[in-house]
């Protein structure tokens, strides 16, 4: 009788007899990705749900309007689909996958990419307030002659209010997309100005506590809120070069009438950037404040030691010396002596804890 593995095709001969079929990795649509995908003619919507390459071909069709496109934390392969249709480069659309960019602007042919970091104030009360005061995101646009696209990484920066208010001013929806990148930068400067203010309040509290009489302040608190400047100040700074290049005409798909208002951009953007400034340099001040105010009290609590050091030698003194075993000792057999020897010992004491009292050493 032959061998069992005799009986198996030679094609499966010196395989495993493991025969659990393997999954097909489940490929998501870009749908999912979507968060938003609608047509403007004229600063009005039309009416209806498109697909990315249904909405571009409507716009092109009539000649007139610009589709925009909102994105999610989308992946490389799903972006692709977006890219092929749209022409978007290869390197843009490789920082709009990866994120952790800094703030930029940046020109391919007929396209414009721009970077914008967000932020989030979470305040003292968040879960993660210990180590994170202000949280950061991403929002990346392609600006092209008939199209925008915004890739969002982060959940606190949606721009659903953006396109709600946008889409009740049609006269400046109707500027095209440059309009929109304008409105998204200025909500993201202006999410600037609201933490920083934020921040301000943050930083008022923490000085008020540093200069009470008695306050328990840690520096600890005040380090990781300068920390949290410093990374507000990566987000906020470098955003200054790319606002004032569209306020000079960096590229024609900006056109005059939207760059006026990025003058306004450029101007709350200045404030923002001047308060952080600000809060690094109060910041430490209050550290070294506070590092100066524990050396103070830890010199204090020395004095105080010593001052009860010196006072409890005397006593010891006095006794070490009448401890000694010797007979020739003066007052030794005195009935008085035992009496005289604790009056003196008591009236030093006293009159050391007074001198050390007047001097603020106790």
């Amino acid at each position: 009788m032959p061998h069992l593995s005799a009986l198996r095709p030679a094609a499966l001969r010196g395989r495993t007899t493991n025969t659990r079929p393997l999954l097909p990795k489940l490929r998501v649509p870009i749908s999912a990705y979507i968060v938003d995908c609608a047509v403007y003619v004229d600063g009005h919507r039309l009416p209806g749900r498109w697909t990315h390459d249904g909405a571009i071909t409507e716009v092109r069709r009539r000649g007139e309007g610009f589709v925009w496109i909102g994105l999610h934390e989308p992946d490389e392969e799903q972006i692709t689909g977006i890219a092929d249709v749209f022409q978007l480069h290869e390197l843009a659309v490789e920082d709009a996958v990866q994120a952790h960019q800094r703030p930029k602007l940046e020109r391919y042919d007929d396209t414009l990419f721009m970077v914008l970091k967000t932020v989030c104030y979470l305040g003292n009360s968040a879960p993660k307030a210990e180590h994170e005061i202000v949280e950061t995101g991403e929002v990346m646009a392609f600006i092209g002659a008939d199209f925008v696209i915004t890739v969002r990484h982060g959940d606190h920066n949606g721009l659903h209010d953006v396109r709600r208010r946008l889409e009740d001013d049609p006269e400046q929806l109707a500027l095209g997309p440059a309009a929109v990148l304008h409105a998204i930068a200025d909500r993201v400067v202006d999410t600037y100005l609201e933490v920083t203010e934020a921040i301000e309040d943050d930083i008022e509290e923490m000085e008020r506590k540093v200069f009470e009489p008695r306050s328990a302040m840690d520096a600890e608190q005040i380090y990781v809120l300068k920390r949290e400047v410093l990374e507000l100040r990566r987000a906020v700074v470098p955003l200054g070069a790319p606002v004032r290049k569209l306020t000079e005409g960096y590229s024609s798909l900006v056109p005059h009438e939207v760059r006026q208002y990025f003058r306004d951009v450029d101007d709350h953007l200045v404030t923002a950037t001047e308060r952080i400034a600000g809060f690094n340099e109060l910041l430490t001040t209050l550290v070294d404040a506070v590092l100066a105010k524990i050396t103070m009290r830890q010199n204090n609590d020395m004095r105080k030691i010593s001052a009860w050091v010196a006072i409890i030698s005397v006593p010891t003194m006095i006794a070490g010396i009448y401890g000694m075993n010797f007979d020739n000792i003066p007052e030794l057999h005195w009935a008085a002596g035992y009496y005289v020897v604790l009056g003196v010992t008591v009236v030093l004491c006293l009159a050391l804890f007074r001198i050390f009292r007047r001097n603020e050493w106790l």
